[in-house]
């Protein structure tokens, strides 16, 4: 049974380099509280831009952003962040 690469050392160091950045979400463009429990809908947690099940790469930082639980499960594998919708008011 193979081992799981988000076990890993690499995988951790690269969540904590991005973490330590304290970035806001990419997805919503709020902060993210680093002192909330890592259950917590609005905790920090590591996205990556090109999903992994897309292609992307799990340990390339370029494809490493800060999100909340919350915005980076309502995502989920699409390669764009759903942008707001402008009003039909002018």
């Amino acid at each position: 049974m193979a081992s799981n690469p988000r076990n890993g050392r690499p995988y951790r160091r690269l969540v904590a380099e991005v973490k330590a950045q304290s970035m806001p979400c990419w997805i919503c463009g709020h902060d993210i509280d680093p002192t909330l429990d890592a259950r917590n809908t609005w905790s920090f947690t590591l996205d990556h831009a090109v999903p992994l099940s897309r292609g992307g790469s799990l340990l390339d930082p370029s494809n490493a952003r800060s999100a909340h639980r919350r915005c980076n499960s309502a995502r989920g594998n699409r390669l764009t962040v759903r942008q707001p919708r402008a009003s039909r008011r002018w």
